[in-house]
């Protein structure tokens, strides 16, 4: 499955100004990954390790925006009638991981790209193969104000009698515009997570977890 859209999430010139940013997102669904070979192991690397092919023309002339992921909202489980057990269990997600790179120099904004990593699953009172995850990207000023916010939807479809399905999302060209030359990445950050509701916010600050396995990781 490739998915691919385009969006705009609004930039910020700190404390000055307000301005939009287009970023683009692709979806590539990974299935049946088993036990890693040194093949396995070269790809990911190279998956990983070369997130943004295009941020490294411009080497960022000081600190990238923090990137990570809202523990809250870090996971998504949803239960049939709210029965946290695994027969009651319809649909799960989690975001594994999210690599990031920047580049910007001199009063150029600040261009962030970023890969996220998900698991996502399929229990036995899911209704239907398909389901349409949502989540979010934010920028914000580090530790205080959202600047700007933008929803996703991620549709996937699980084969028959598949539980668990791996997706690498890239998302390029977040721009951050900069008043001047002395504000540098460091005073923003970028947040990735799910649309959850209180209930799963909740779940999640509990620090329970639920998390379907394929069937070649069960051998």
């Amino acid at each position: 499955m490739f998915l691919r859209a385009r969006h705009l999430i609004a930039g910020v010139c700190l404390g000055v100004m307000v301005n939009a940013g287009a970023f683009a997102v692709q979806a590539q669904q990974q299935r049946g990954r088993g036990e890693e070979t040194g093949e396995d192991q070269a790809k990911k690397e190279d998956e990983w390790g070369d997130r943004n092919l295009r941020l490294k023309a411009v080497k960022a002339e000081g600190p990238c925006p923090f990137v990570k992921v809202l523990y809250d909202a870090a996971r998504y489980h949803e239960f049939k009638d709210n029965r946290e057990a695994t027969s009651a269990a319809m649909w799960t997600g989690e975001i594994n991981g999210v690599s990031s790179d920047c580049a910007y120099k001199g009063e150029d904004p600040i261009e962030v790209g970023m890969t996220i990593g998900f698991s996502l699953g399929r229990g036995p009172m899911a209704d239907g193969e398909t389901k349409v995850y949502r989540y979010w990207v934010a920028v914000t000023e580090k530790d205080t104000t959202v600047l700007a916010k933008q929803y996703f939807d991620l549709p996937v479809t699980f084969r028959p009698g598949e539980q668990k399905v791996d997706i690498s999302v890239p998302i390029e060209d977040i721009v951050i515009p900069r008043a001047d030359i002395t504000v540098s990445g460091s005073n923003f950050e970028v947040l990735v997570g799910f649309d959850v509701t209180p209930q799963m916010v909740a779940f999640n600050r509990d620090g329970k977890h639920f998390r379907y396995t394929s069937a070649v990781e069960q051998k």
